[in-house]
């Protein structure tokens, strides 16, 4: 369980916020998952109304990217933060994280971030996806294991931002001075992009997605790096 702790302590998104640094490893399901647990594409698992955010402009759905947990005190309610990006011709939003082209919602009882575009009930689009063999985009969905890593491996993180772990829930974000949201928004989750052959494609032109939580835990913000 991912605790917000030492949140007293933490000032703004470059700190370790909440603890302890959960390595994320995705696991190909064989069944749509339907519960609120971490995961890659698929539909959404709401615990609250439906929510589908659209880009700004265009008013066309983004795209469905994972849930992740919120982290939570011991007694309290599991909340979730839905990820979703636009897509553009190999382009994916999120460069930055208030242009409402990447929205991180969280429910329940978060808050609608005020950039965000929000389309009519009923509102769906795509789910995160990979290129086939003729180019056409096939959704995939994949179940998150979290795992604490390991002490001598948190060691090993280089002060110089060598990265050791390319996708975790907590700890302290890489390359910090580039994340794109300042204090006193907390760091919450790491996502690396990915290339076309991969099981799923993020353009984050070779770089990093991160997200980052209010310090009420109600409200999210989501910006990725180039490398």
């Amino acid at each position: 369980m991912l605790l917000p702790r030492p949140v007293e302590r933490a000032k703004g998104p470059y700190d370790a916020g909440y603890l302890p640094r959960l390595e994320m490893t995705f696991h190909t399901v064989d069944e749509p998952v339907t519960e609120p647990i971490a995961k890659l594409g698929g539909d959404p698992v709401w615990l609250d109304e439906p929510c589908w955010p659209v880009h700004p402009k265009t008013r066309e759905p983004l795209d469905f990217v994972g849930q992740f947990p919120v982290p939570a005190e011991p007694g309290e309610d599991q909340r979730m933060a839905y990820l979703f990006l636009s897509y553009d011709d190999y382009e994916t939003g999120g460069m930055d994280p208030e242009d409402g082209e990447a929205v991180l919602l969280i429910q329940p009882g978060g808050r609608i971030p005020e950039f965000a575009a929000i389309g009519p009930a009923g509102t769906k689009g795509r789910s995160l996806w990979r290129f086939g063999p003729d180019d056409e985009l096939l959704p995939v969905e994949f179940r998150i294991d979290l795992t604490p890593v390991a002490d001598d491996m948190e060691r090993r993180v280089e002060p110089d931002g060598t990265i050791n772990v390319n996708d975790y829930l907590g700890g302290r974000p890489f390359y910090p001075d580039q994340a794109g949201v300042e204090a006193p928004w907390r760091f919450h989750f790491c996502l690396a992009g990915t290339d076309l052959d991969e099981r799923y494609f993020l353009n984050f032109a070779h770089g990093y997605g991160y997200a980052y939580l209010s310090p009420d835990r109600l409200e999210g913000r989501f910006g990725w790096v180039a490398a």
